[in-house]
Protein backbone atom coordinates (compact mmCIF):
# COMPACT_ATOMS: atom_id res chain seq x y z
CA UNK A 1 0.00 0.00 0.00
CA UNK A 2 2.62 2.41 -1.22
CA UNK A 3 2.30 5.88 -2.51
CA UNK A 4 2.78 4.94 -6.05
CA UNK A 5 0.18 1.85 -5.24
CA UNK A 6 -2.60 4.72 -4.46
CA UNK A 7 -5.62 3.12 -6.33
CA UNK A 8 -4.50 -0.01 -7.00
CA UNK A 9 -4.19 -2.15 -3.75
CA UNK A 10 -6.59 -4.70 -4.88
CA UNK A 11 -4.08 -6.08 -7.44
CA UNK A 12 -1.92 -7.21 -4.56
CA UNK A 13 -4.83 -9.77 -3.45
CA UNK A 14 -5.89 -11.02 -6.50
CA UNK A 15 -6.32 -14.49 -4.58
CA UNK A 16 -8.63 -12.79 -1.98
CA UNK A 17 -12.75 -11.77 -1.27
CA UNK A 18 -14.17 -8.89 0.46
CA UNK A 19 -15.60 -10.05 3.19
CA UNK A 20 -19.01 -8.46 4.30
CA UNK A 21 -18.33 -8.70 8.09
CA UNK A 22 -14.74 -6.75 7.40
CA UNK A 23 -16.09 -4.06 4.65
CA UNK A 24 -19.24 -3.18 6.84
CA UNK A 25 -16.40 -2.46 9.94
CA UNK A 26 -13.49 -1.11 7.89
CA UNK A 27 -16.15 1.64 6.39
CA UNK A 28 -17.61 2.49 9.11
CA UNK A 29 -14.03 3.84 10.65
CA UNK A 30 -13.14 5.01 7.25
CA UNK A 31 -13.09 8.58 5.67
CA UNK A 32 -12.82 9.63 2.41
CA UNK A 33 -11.23 6.73 1.20
CA UNK A 34 -8.85 6.72 4.49
CA UNK A 35 -8.35 4.72 7.15
CA UNK A 36 -6.17 4.73 10.36
CA UNK A 37 -3.10 1.90 11.42
CA UNK A 38 -5.10 2.01 14.97
CA UNK A 39 -8.50 1.54 12.92
CA UNK A 40 -7.25 -1.57 10.82
CA UNK A 41 -6.06 -2.86 14.21
CA UNK A 42 -9.42 -2.65 15.98
CA UNK A 43 -11.06 -4.25 13.09
CA UNK A 44 -8.55 -7.05 13.14
CA UNK A 45 -9.17 -7.54 16.75
CA UNK A 46 -13.46 -7.54 16.69
CA UNK A 47 -13.30 -9.56 13.61
CA UNK A 48 -11.02 -12.12 15.34
CA UNK A 49 -8.28 -12.09 12.34
CA UNK A 50 -4.95 -11.18 12.19
CA UNK A 51 -3.75 -7.80 11.00
CA UNK A 52 -2.61 -8.92 7.70
CA UNK A 53 -6.15 -10.22 6.63
CA UNK A 54 -7.64 -7.19 8.00
CA UNK A 55 -5.08 -5.18 5.67
CA UNK A 56 -5.61 -7.33 2.78
CA UNK A 57 -9.45 -6.06 3.36
CA UNK A 58 -8.62 -2.56 3.68
CA UNK A 59 -6.40 -2.92 0.21
CA UNK A 60 -9.74 -4.23 -1.26
CA UNK A 61 -12.25 -1.99 -0.18
CA UNK A 62 -8.95 0.38 -1.73
CA UNK A 63 -8.72 2.52 1.65
CA UNK A 64 -5.70 4.21 2.28
CA UNK A 65 -3.68 3.88 5.86
CA UNK A 66 -2.74 6.93 7.35
CA UNK A 67 -1.56 7.66 10.95
CA UNK A 68 1.47 4.56 10.98
CA UNK A 69 1.29 3.50 14.58
CA UNK A 70 4.97 3.61 14.43
CA UNK A 71 4.75 7.06 12.72
CA UNK A 72 6.40 6.37 9.42
CA UNK A 73 3.41 7.87 7.03
CA UNK A 74 0.21 9.31 7.10
CA UNK A 75 0.85 11.88 9.76
CA UNK A 76 -0.40 15.25 9.81
CA UNK A 77 2.50 17.00 10.35
CA UNK A 78 3.22 16.33 6.30
CA UNK A 79 7.07 14.97 7.28
CA UNK A 80 7.03 11.02 6.28
CA UNK A 81 10.33 10.81 8.60
CA UNK A 82 10.54 10.16 11.82
CA UNK A 83 13.44 12.38 13.43
CA UNK A 84 15.81 9.49 15.00
CA UNK A 85 16.34 9.21 18.68
CA UNK A 86 19.12 11.48 19.92
CA UNK A 87 20.25 8.93 22.51
CA UNK A 88 18.79 5.34 22.41
CA UNK A 89 18.59 3.88 26.03
CA UNK A 90 21.00 0.53 26.48
CA UNK A 91 18.09 -1.49 27.36
CA UNK A 92 15.84 -0.65 24.21
CA UNK A 93 19.42 -0.66 22.25
CA UNK A 94 20.04 -4.25 23.59
CA UNK A 95 16.44 -5.48 22.51
CA UNK A 96 16.38 -3.53 19.15
CA UNK A 97 20.13 -5.90 18.14
CA UNK A 98 18.71 -8.89 19.78
CA UNK A 99 15.69 -8.83 17.53
CA UNK A 100 17.35 -7.18 14.21
CA UNK A 101 18.34 -8.70 11.68
CA UNK A 102 19.89 -7.75 8.69
CA UNK A 103 19.39 -4.33 9.65
CA UNK A 104 15.26 -4.85 9.81
CA UNK A 105 13.01 -4.96 12.56
CA UNK A 106 9.45 -6.04 12.10
CA UNK A 107 6.30 -3.88 13.11
CA UNK A 108 5.23 -6.39 15.51
CA UNK A 109 8.75 -6.44 16.82
CA UNK A 110 8.25 -3.16 17.39
CA UNK A 111 4.96 -3.24 19.15
CA UNK A 112 5.97 -6.18 21.69
CA UNK A 113 9.33 -4.11 22.20
CA UNK A 114 7.20 -0.72 23.33
CA UNK A 115 4.73 -2.85 25.24
CA UNK A 116 7.64 -4.99 27.05
CA UNK A 117 9.41 -1.65 28.13
CA UNK A 118 6.24 0.45 28.51
CA UNK A 119 7.30 2.81 25.73
CA UNK A 120 5.29 4.38 22.77
CA UNK A 121 5.45 2.85 19.92
CA UNK A 122 6.91 5.60 18.39
CA UNK A 123 9.59 6.11 20.45
CA UNK A 124 10.95 2.92 19.51
CA UNK A 125 10.08 3.72 15.83
CA UNK A 126 12.90 6.82 16.46
CA UNK A 127 14.90 4.45 18.35
CA UNK A 128 15.26 2.05 15.26
CA UNK A 129 15.75 5.48 13.17
CA UNK A 130 19.19 6.31 15.30
CA UNK A 131 20.23 2.73 15.19
CA UNK A 132 19.60 2.45 11.38
CA UNK A 133 17.29 -0.07 11.25
CA UNK A 134 14.68 -0.60 8.55
CA UNK A 135 11.00 -1.24 10.25
CA UNK A 136 9.89 -4.13 7.71
CA UNK A 137 7.26 -6.08 7.36
CA UNK A 138 4.59 -4.15 8.30
CA UNK A 139 1.78 -5.79 9.91
CA UNK A 140 -0.91 -4.71 7.94
CA UNK A 141 0.98 -5.73 4.53
CA UNK A 142 1.26 -1.75 3.62
CA UNK A 143 5.22 -1.90 3.59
Amino acid sequence: MTHRDRGNYTKKHSDKQIDPEAKQLLEASAGQGKITCASVHGAAKTLGITPAEAGAQADLLELRLIRCSLGLFGHDTGANTLPPMETVPETLAQLLDQTSDDGRISCRDCWNIAKTLKLKRMEVASACEARGLRIKPCQLGAF
